[in-house]
């Protein structure tokens, strides 16, 4: 399968929410990195970070913009969607940073801005 049809697939399975099979598409000895969190090593501490941030969402969609590939690198960029448990949502832009080995992801980079995701929302005030 080609690395960009890979990626596409493993998005798709993320927003399924579905960490177990996420996993698939990870080397064994994975370093994982979410924004501005610390780095991850291993399939077992992705699995714990991966379904501790989907259960704190009600769900997220990516759109994928472009996508390069260098070497042994895959680069995306896009758009991402997540619904809050309250149903509100918050769409910002992502670009993930994957390196390969042996045709599975050993290094999986996140940027994107979810500072404003698990804030209480802002309730209207009425006008005077």
């Amino acid at each position: 399968m080609k690395r960009k049809e890979f990626i596409r697939q493993l998005l798709r399975c993320v927003d399924a929410r579905d960490a177990g099979t996420f996993l698939a598409f990870l080397s064994n000895d994975v370093t994982f990195r979410f924004g501005n969190s610390e780095a991850v090593r291993g399939k077992a501490e992705v699995h714990t970070v991966v379904d501790l941030f989907f259960q704190s969402i009600r769900s997220l969609r990516h759109d994928i913009l472009e996508q390069w590939e260098q070497g042994d690198a895959s680069i995306c960029h896009g758009l991402v969607t997540y619904t809050r448990v309250d149903s509100s949502t918050l769409t910002v832009p992502f670009a993930n940073i994957f390196n390969f080995k042996d045709e599975l992801i050993s290094e999986y980079y996140i940027f994107a801005d979810v500072s404003e995701l698990h804030k209480a929302p802002q309730l209207a005030h009425p006008t005077k």
